[in-house]
């Protein structure tokens, strides 16, 4: 019997759930010294970008990556439309509780000593939103009441589109946490963080999108 694609993104996007969580847990709790009492919000919150980070660059890769001859299962191919709205889906859900979070207390290397963001944060929070209007931009792509605006969607839906897309979440990556990229010494465990994590399955999907996307 020749397997759906919703059978194969449920595996998909579970993996990619637990491996997020429990790198976020194993980076920051076992491996780290955050108290066990953050981890149901601020620790999960961490984890849950790092999922959302991932499947988005296999939703805009996974195609791309067949172009180039890679060996990607159909029942993958078949799945990328449910990899990108569980993507865009925590997107949300992170922003949602990063703006609860929004602090000194919970991110006190993004403020001044006045109280307000840093420059590098101001530039993080911008391109965060820049990048989740452009994702929110693609899944209202497949809304039935737009599939009429033919310019509109084929716009979005462009590798150009596409690209910019991916590099808005980079930059939001970047300037997050690259003072911490280059701090080895302070990584917990020497594992790197999420934000560093991200980043590099970015670069490995650009390249791949870069090469491979017709």
């Amino acid at each position: 019997m020749e397997e759906t694609s919703t059978n194969r993104a449920i595996p998909i996007i579970s993996v990619t759930l637990l491996f997020a969580i429990g790198y976020a847990i194993l980076r920051y709790h076992i491996m780290g010294e955050v108290p066990w009492q953050n981890l149901p919000f601020f620790i999960m919150n961490k984890g849950l970008s790092l999922a959302a980070f991932l499947l988005l660059v296999m939703n805009f890769s996974l195609g791309p990556a067949s172009n180039l001859g890679l060996k990607v299962p159909a029942s993958w191919l078949d799945a990328r439309k449910a990899l990108g709205m569980t993507g865009f889906l925590l997107v949300l859900v992170h922003v949602l509780m990063s703006l609860v979070l929004m602090g000194p207390a919970s991110y006190g290397k993004m403020y001044e000593w006045s109280g307000g963001l840093s420059l590098m944060a101001g530039l993080s929070m911008l391109f965060g939103v820049l990048a989740f209007v452009a994702l929110w931009a693609y899944n209202m792509s497949f809304q039935t009441f737009l599939r009429e605006e033919a310019a509109f969607i084929t716009f979005i839906t462009s590798r150009r589109f596409m690209l910019a897309a991916l590099l808005l979440g980079a930059a939001h990556l970047f300037f997050l946490g690259y003072e911490g990229w280059l701090a080895v010494e302070d990584w917990h465990g020497y594992l790197p963080p999420i934000s560093l994590v991200a980043f590099v399955v970015f670069v490995i999907g650009y390249i791949l999108n870069l090469l491979g996307r017709e």
